[in-house]
């Protein structure tokens, strides 16, 4: 498991609905906001990417996803700056890897 609820359950203070309301928001966002984020990133788009990366981050990091969360950082740091679009394509399959694995994971423990 690459994710944590540790954050969000403290966040939440024992609201369940509240926590289940993230999870759900995650699934509906996050994947279209990683689709985007590869359109962005084939068409060189680094104005996009920046914005699509500062987007996933904050989504990550409330589930744990530290090192998710430094990837996501680095993306949306390089995205400011169009000659670094090599070395964005490098670091996105693994961010793409690891938010993938976290949806497949919160479907399966969500039931949703």
């Amino acid at each position: 498991m690459i994710y944590s609820l540790d954050k969000l359950n403290e966040m939440a203070e024992g609201d369940d609905d509240f926590v289940l309301s993230v999870v759900t928001v995650f699934l509906e966002e996050v994947p279209q906001d990683l689709e985007d984020l590869e359109k962005a990133i084939d068409t060189a788009d680094y104005e996009n990417v920046y914005k699509l990366a500062h987007k996933i981050k904050p989504n990550v990091d409330i589930l744990g996803m530290e090192q998710t969360r430094a990837i996501a950082l680095e993306i949306e740091t390089l995205g400011k700056d169009e000659a670094n679009m090599d070395q964005i394509r490098e670091k996105f399959p693994a961010l793409k890897k690891d938010i993938q694995q976290v949806i497949s994971e919160l479907q399966k423990d969500f039931d949703v």
